[in-house]
This record gives C-alpha cells, structure tokens and sequence, in this order.
C-alpha cells in the first residue's frame, strides 16, 4: 500500500510533480505502470520521493491559446458584469462606463492584429477611437457617449503613466552631453513650422497674419503621446541608446509643447483682444521654469522618502504617480497648462536618478499601467477626429498648407542635430520622429472657433476657426499614424546598436565573449 503526495514543479521544458511515496521495499528506483524508471531517494524508513513527468497527470489550468482567449473573454465579460451591478445604467449600452470598456477592448484587439502584421500596436487603438466615433450606422458610434470631460480626463491621465515612464527612462548622462541640441530641437522646428504656416496659410487660404500664426503654432506642437512609447520602444531594444537618441527626442517633446501651446494663446489673445498680453508673452518662459523647478524638488524629495523598508517599492510607485497626477491637472487649474506635462517627466527624471538601480520594480509596475492606459489614450485620441468638422472647400489647400510646414518642420529638425556626433541615418530618423501630432491639435484645434462663436462681434472670423479646426483634425488623421509607422520601421534600420551587440557591417555580434550561432546562445566570462 503507498501513500503519494504531489506538488507541481519544473523547469523550461519539463515539468515534473515530486511524489513521497510509502513503500515496503525501499530502493534506490523504481517503476510506474508504463515500465520506465524514476530515480528516488531513500529518506525515512520505507520513504521515497521520485519524478513524474506532468504529462501522466496532465496540465491544470490548459495552457494553449484558445484557453488563453477564453481566459480573456470570461475576464471581460465578468468586469463588465461587476462595474454593471454596481454603478447600473452607466455600464450599459449608452452609458460612459460601456464605451470606455468597448473602446479598450476592441482598441486590444485591433493592437494585436496590427502587430501581427508588423505595425505598431496604437496604429490599431487610433483606428478604433476613429470608427468608433465616424461609423456610419449612429448605434455604433459608441465612442460619441463618452462625455468629453471624461476623455479629457482620462487622455491627461494616461500622458501621465507615459510621461512618468519615460522620466524613469532617461538616460543623464546622454542628456547632459545633448542639452544644447535639445534645447535646439525643443525651440527651432516649432518656430520655423509656426512661421511657415503662417506664411503659407496668409498667401494660400487668406488668412489675417495673427490668423495665421496661430494656425502656425497649433500645428507647431509635436505629441508626446506617440513619439514617447515609440521612442522608449525602440530604446527597450537598445537602437540608438549608445548616443542618446531616444533620450534627446523624449526630453524635447514636452518643452516643445510648452511653446506651441504659449505661441497659439499669445496670438489668440492678440486677435480678439482678450487678456494680458504682456503677460501671455511671459508665459511660456514661466511654465518652462515652473515645471523644472516642480520636478527636481519632486524628484530630490523622493530619494530621501519612503525610507528602505519592505514596502518602499509600492509608496515610491504611488507617490510618483500622485505627484505626476497633481503636476497635469492642478498647473491646468492653476492656468499654466504647459508646466505639467515638463514637471512629471522632470520629476520621474530626478528621483529614477537618484534611485539608480532600484528603480526597476516601479519601472516594471508603470509599464502593467500603461497596459491599461495604452489603448485608452489611443482610442481616445482617434475619438477627437470628428469627420463632420472637416470643410470639403479647405481640404485640398489645408493639405497644402500642413505639407508646406511639415517641410519646413524636417528640414530644420535635421540641421538642429546636424553637429551632435550622428551620422545621417541617425540626422534623417530624428527629423522623421519630430513629426507626429495629435494631442495639442485636439486640445486647442477648436479654441479659436469656440472663442469666435462665443461674441456675436467677431462671427464674421468664424470661417477662419473652421478652417483651422478641419486643418487641425486632417494633421492628426496624417502625422499620428504616419509618424508611429515610420518611427517603428525606420528605427531599427537608421539607428545603431550598441557595439557590443552589433558589429561594424551592422550584422549579429562578432563580439569573441558571445557566440550567436545555432539555436543556443554561449558566453564565455574571462
């Protein structure tokens, strides 16, 4: 008579339970009933333990891909179940709660398929936010019942979880020997796209000069959005880490915003005479140096708090991200939009910085975050592309116009990096990630438009709202996918490797520690 106890262990390949078997003939082996041997150990009198490969007793949960799907399905459907029985008509059809939900999962979805074919993942999630609310049939346009202070909220959100991310992601050294092509990349480009569109919508669609600029710096406003999971996709990967590269983009994005946003609100407040200009000037310097200095106390505070203690991991997680919370929303409240988005990734900078290799774990814990996030913000941002806003009459000439400052755009983003030590690949890649849009465009696309309608004295300056709002909405429907598709394809073919991964004819390591031949990979330590 044996007694067997089994618990599951394993390695990479087989998997094995450990038995304790009671026998009346101890010995150093034995047989089951398929006849082949198991080794075994004699401990206590008549005690064994011996090996069963998990295959005799079979796999629990099942492990191939359609329990994985299942698994998702049964996930879902039980979280929509919940939310329904707590908050009601809300997560049904119709409600905010349903078409946030619809939005991540279908947006998940169509991000695999996209990926499946080689494509970045949020070129999926912008597709679904934009059928989502441009669908011919109006029972589908599910993402037209998300209120708009709800998406609003949410996209600032998830720029937080990105921005943080990427904060953590910096590389200090590479930024501090590119602080002078940063400050060149983070100002230029948007001056020169501003000016030429300005130029170019006054002689092409008629527009009066502070018409124009304003026009100018709306599509002056590169998105970090885009460009900053691109970019820490491909430093993940280690293409261009070796000389800063993604550092340097990541870290100009958010000044670069900061001017665009100061640039459109000084000409606004010019053209309808609304507040203080003087004042509106000063402002972007202001929000520039607010949220620096919010950031490095931030990021200084916190490598001094939590003291080590076994739970240090989790406050440094949920004191960053209430940090980087209070930095977006309480600067809007306090009427400096652009300090947020610099102080949380400032912030994040100083205290990775100072955590040095024990910022791993809250890495780790914002990247489960932006599993969530990713498809909201994308999806959200697809959402703001109403069709209906664009003019028909301004389609060809605004196309002209967005092409013109695009021009201008790459042809200055090259010659600011021109004398940083990169070759012209790696010039050409750094001008083709300074293009995406979509985050600004939709944020202020329909301010002028709204502040027009708003004061019968100035309806007669509505159609040059129109236009700017339909040139806006055709600037993220082009540049958000286009960039996304160029960055991740072009990335691995324009940036290098570092040298101990890729040798000089840019093939697989011929490093003489590393052996890449065959199926294993062997490393000698000298």
């Amino acid at each position: 008579m044996e007694q067997v106890e089994l618990s599951e262990g394993g390695q990479s390949h087989d998997h094995f339970t450990s038995a304790t078997v009671m026998t009346d003939n101890p010995g150093p082996s034995m047989k089951l009933n398929d006849d082949k041997p198991y080794a075994s150990s004699s401990t206590n009198s008549g005690h064994r333990s011996v090996a069963i490969p998990m295959a005799r007793v079979g796999r629990c949960p099942p492990r191939s891909a359609v329990f994985k799907v299942v698994t998702l399905a049964i996930t879902c459907i039980l979280f929509w179940a919940a939310l329904w029985s707590v908050l009601g008509e809300d997560a049904l059809p119709g409600g905010n709660i349903f078409a946030i939900l619809m939005l991540v999962v279908i947006g998940e979805v169509l991000g695999f398929v996209m990926e499946a074919i080689h494509l970045p993942a949020l070129l999926g999630m912008l597709l679904t936010g934009f059928l989502l609310r441009n669908i011919p049939c109006e029972s589908l346009q599910l993402a037209g019942d998300i209120h708009p202070s709800w998406s609003s909220t949410l996209r600032s959100a998830a720029l937080v979880v990105i921005l943080l991310q990427a904060g953590l992601g910096l590389d200090a050294a590479a930024l501090r020997r590119l602080s002078l092509v940063c400050v060149r990349l983070c100002f230029l480009p948007c001056i020169a796209e501003a000016v030429t569109g300005a130029i170019a919508a006054h002689f092409i669609l008629g527009f009066p000069w502070l018409w124009g600029l304003m026009l100018g710096f709306v599509l002056g406003a590169v998105t970090p959005a885009v460009i900053v999971p691109s970019l820490m996709s491909l430093q993940d990967r280690g293409y261009g880490t070796e000389k800063g590269i993604p550092t340097l983009i990541i870290a100009s994005a958010s000044c670069d915003d900061v001017l665009a946003i100061s640039g459109f609100g000084v000409f606004l407040g010019m053209a309808f005479s609304t507040g203080n200009i003087a004042f509106s000037i000063l402002q972007g310097p202001l929000e520039l140096l607010m949220g620096l200095a919010y950031g490095a106390i931030g990021g200084a505070t916190l490598w001094y708090i939590p003291q080590d203690s076994q739970n240090a991991t989790s406050f440094r997680f949920l004191i960053l991200s209430c940090g980087g919370l209070l930095a977006v929303f309480g600067s809007d409240l306090a009427g400096f939009p652009g300090a947020g988005a610099l102080g949380c990734l400032t912030m994040a900078f100083i205290a990775g910085h100072g955590w040095k290799e024990s910022k791993a774990p809250v890495e780790d814990m914002m990247n489960y975050m932006w599993l969530l996030f990713e498809p909201l913000l994308f999806g959200l941002i697809g959402a703001e592309v109403l069709l209906s806003d664009i003019e028909l009459s301004t389609l060809g000439l605004g196309l002209l116009v967005l092409f013109i400052g695009l021009i201008a755009r790459t042809i200055v983003s090259a010659l600011a990096v021109t004398r940083a030590g990169f070759t012209y690949k790696e010039i050409t890649f750094v001008a083709v990630a300074w293009l995406p849009k979509a985050t600004v465009q939709a944020a202020i696309g329909s301010v002028a438009l709204e502040t027009a309608r708003g004061d019968p004295a100035y309806k007669h300056l509505e159609v040059y709202g129109i236009q700017i709002l339909t040139i806006a909405v055709l600037s993220i429907i082009i540049t958000a996918p286009l960039g996304a598709v160029l960055i991740t394809l072009l990335g691995p073919r324009l940036l290098q490797l570092p040298t101990l991964e890729q040798d000089e004819g840019g093939g697989p390591s011929s490093h003489p520690l590393v052996d890449t031949e065959g199926d294993n990979v062997k490393c000698e330590v000298e």
